[in-house]
């Protein structure tokens, strides 16, 4: 899916330049706050997000280094989508009893994993939980929407929030899902999402990295923006499961089996 303008820009550009620039990027301000805010609820603002965009980007304009030989408007993309998701969290306009559902189903298949040895299935989730597989499918499509235009993990190295968009590659003949790129928490994630499931390394390659809606990935994919939504909430769960056991192999699964029945 194509982007707005992409120009550059160097250090030193005189008033008139930034506000050019400004002009031309306003199209890319709108374009993310529409695709972040069609899945947050009816009382959450376009216009406020809009205005949250506008102040990433010209936090873009002022820190950006030309000789870095980036072009700016991909520089500006991660600003501005940074700034927006950094003002719906100072909202907290997510519902407290959602985020603690997902922390209890995030748990859940975390002890699953560790028992099994294995990603535990929808249908064991749902038996762990207590709850219907359809029940679990409905959760999984409700917290989806909590991961809002971006897919931000614990980052294993330093325990801050790192959002997996921002170390993919520009070049569209790389696959992301694959690669391992230049710092280690990049070749941890690329490792992470080469280990999921192939349906959930398409949604997220096609929602993060090709950009489409949900509702565009399911029909890619011959599935409901329903199902696609709860598939990403999956991938989303095991990623972070995944990244965890990476940064620290004595969490593993395998290791986790192998204690338990006394393997050294």
């Amino acid at each position: 899916m194509s982007e707005p303008g992409n120009g550059s820009v160097t250090r030193g550009h005189d008033d008139s330049e930034r506000e050019r620039l400004l002009v031309e990027q306003l199209p890319q301000v709108r374009y993310i706050a529409r695709r972040i805010h069609e899945r947050l609820p009816r009382h959450v603002l376009l216009e406020d997000m809009v205005h949250a965009g506008v102040l990433g980007l010209i936090d873009a304009l002022q820190k950006f280094d030309g000789s870095k030989h980036v072009q700016f408007g991909s520089y500006a993309k991660f600003r501005i989508r940074g700034a927006i998701l950094d003002s719906l969290r100072e909202m907290d306009w997510s519902p407290r009893d959602l985020r603690r559902k997902a922390r209890r189903l995030e748990e859940a298949h975390n002890t699953l994993r560790s028992s099994l040895g294995r990603d535990p299935s929808e249908a064991e989730l749902a038996a762990e939980l207590g709850i219907t597989l359809r029940g679990l499918q409905l959760l999984l499509g409700e917290i989806s929407g909590l991961e809002v235009g971006s897919l931000r993990v614990e980052s294993p190295l330093d325990g801050r929030e790192q959002d997996l968009c921002e170390y993919l590659p520009d070049d569209s003949e790389e696959t992301p899902l694959f690669l391992c790129l230049r710092s280690e928490m990049t070749h941890l994630l690329a490792r992470a999402i080469a280990d999921l499931p192939e349906r959930e390394r398409q949604v997220l390659a096609l929602y993060y990295y090709e950009e489409l809606t949900m509702k565009e990935a399911g029909i890619i994919m011959g599935l409901g923006e329903s199902r696609v939504s709860q598939i990403h909430s999956m991938a989303v769960i095991r990623l972070r499961a995944r990244l965890a056991e990476l940064s620290n192999p004595q969490r593993s699964p395998g290791m986790a089996k192998g204690a338990a029945g006394g393997t050294p």
